[in-house]
């Protein structure tokens, strides 16, 4: 089985690019998801939260109350890369127990969906990365439809985040989906054959990461490779 990082910025096509993969059999890791999951349910990574940040970012039913904790962490740099060091550790923690379990199950591959799949170390789980990028004007139009803003909202959203250069020049793979939701379905599913064959050809498995990069259109190219909580962007 080979493990497979998704990531790009909000209003790229992140979420059809993924359903492809599920529909050949992929399983798929939402590591936001996975965040807030763990917020409800795990109980260490609880207390390893209120003893660093205070009993008070949690509210008496157990829920996150993420007003405070923005307040204690927005603005200092030492209290986020703390807050990070402790969440970061336990959502790694439950990703590699997903990516045992879809190998267990037989799934020819698995998905890593995470908005900072390269900043937050789980790019190391990964065997290879994808990029998924679309033009700022097509990503603006995606989130304005699918969210209901205003487009002065929608593009602060997405000059907020790191450009698309930034995830082309650090992914093994790129999809470009400036097109149709239909011409990205049929590029993500020959880039995924593409890198499921290559895996079945080599025998390396989770053994070698990949180097090669492909653009939207399943041509190769020579390019470059937090877990984010944004998870809203797709």
């Amino acid at each position: 089985m080979i493990v497979i990082g998704i990531t790009g910025p909000t209003g790229a096509g992140k979420t059809t690019v993924l359903n492809v993969l599920r529909d050949m059999g992929g399983g798929v890791a939402d590591c936001d998801a996975v965040y807030h999951e763990l917020l409800r349910t795990s109980v260490s990574m609880q207390h390893e939260l209120k003893e660093r940040f205070g009993g008070e970012i949690f509210d008496e039913n157990g829920g996150l109350r993420r007003r405070e904790l923005g307040a204690i962490v927005f603005g200092d740099q030492t209290a986020l890369a703390e807050l990070n060091a402790i969440t970061h550790r336990y959502i790694l923690a439950e990703l590699e127990r997903l990516i045992a379990q879809a190998e267990a199950e037989g799934r020819p591959a698995m998905a890593l969906d995470a908005a900072a799949l390269l900043e937050s170390g789980a790019g190391a789980l990964c065997d290879t990365a994808i990029a998924v990028t679309a033009r700022t004007d097509v990503r603006v139009e995606r989130i304005m439809a699918r969210e209901g803003i205003s487009e002065d909202y929608a593009r602060a959203r997405t000059a907020a985040q790191k450009p698309s250069a930034w995830y082309e020049e650090r992914c093994a793979h790129t999809l470009r989906s400036d097109g149709t939701r239909e011409e990205l379905e049929r590029q993500a599913r020959a880039l995924f054959e593409q890198i499921l064959n290559k895996e079945d050809q080599s025998g390396h498995g989770r053994k070698g990461k990949d180097a090669g990069t492909a653009a939207a259109g399943g041509t190769a190219e020579p390019e470059g490779e937090r877990l984010g909580h944004s998870g809203r962007g797709r």
